[in-house]
């Protein structure tokens, strides 16, 4: 791959076709996990290794996959992948796991892994593959970490657990509101105004 292109790639993923403020996917995880900022990087983390090897799978297998079956292969790769996280979360991890419920299993029905895995990995070889989903998950963890990261520090005033100054001081009243699952769709409809906001000013200054 050229350079340009791998450039492409890595502004389509992060900025301009981001999954969560562009796409508008991956809403489920967004309102259960960003309450704490460990959860939500544990959650990134799983769906980062998730989608990039089941785009690489997918990709190596394309030539062997029949087309008129291939969503249900696909579908099988990511289950796979899924499930191991999830054992292993289980069983080295047992409190986060808790924690984090039903939302690891989740991933195998997150539409940005099966859209990657349409929209490249079954049509493009495997570096390419695994860029795209490397670079899309990291789109998706960026704007996830900047909702866990308002709504821990406002909600609990804490980051990671720790205290932070001021939001953990008895001059700042917690917000209760930011640790419940609503708060988690206004933030993001913030993030999301502010983000296609920068885009629409950039867009406008190119013309």
């Amino acid at each position: 791959m050229k350079r340009r292109e791998i450039k492409n790639l890595v502004y389509e993923g992060l900025w301009k076709n981001n999954p969560v403020f562009v796409q508008v996917l991956g809403i489920c995880s967004t309102l259960a996990v960003t309450n704490l900022v460990l959860n939500t990087i544990v959650m990134c983390a799983a769906l980062v290794l998730t989608l990039s090897l089941s785009a690489l799978t997918v990709s190596i297998l394309r030539e062997f996959t029949p087309r008129n079956i291939r969503m249900m292969v696909e579908t099988l790769i990511i289950a796979f992948y899924v499930i191991i996280i999830d054992v292993l979360l289980k069983a080295y991890w047992p409190h986060m796991s808790e924690s984090l419920g039903p939302y690891v299993g989740l991933i195998i029905t997150n539409c940005i892994v099966m859209g990657r895995c349409e929209a490249c990995a079954i049509s493009n070889p495997p570096f390419k593959a695994i860029l795209d989903a490397i670079f899309n998950a990291f789109g998706y963890s960026f704007i996830l970490l900047i909702i866990a990261t308002i709504r821990e520090v406002l909600g609990m005033g804490t980051f990671l657990g720790f205290n932070v100054p001021y939001f953990s001081s008895q001059y700042w009243d917690k917000w209760t509101i930011m640790v419940m699952p609503p708060s988690a769709f206004f933030v993001l409809a913030i993030i999301i105004w502010v983000f296609r906001s920068i885009q629409m000013s950039r867009e406008d200054k190119k013309k």
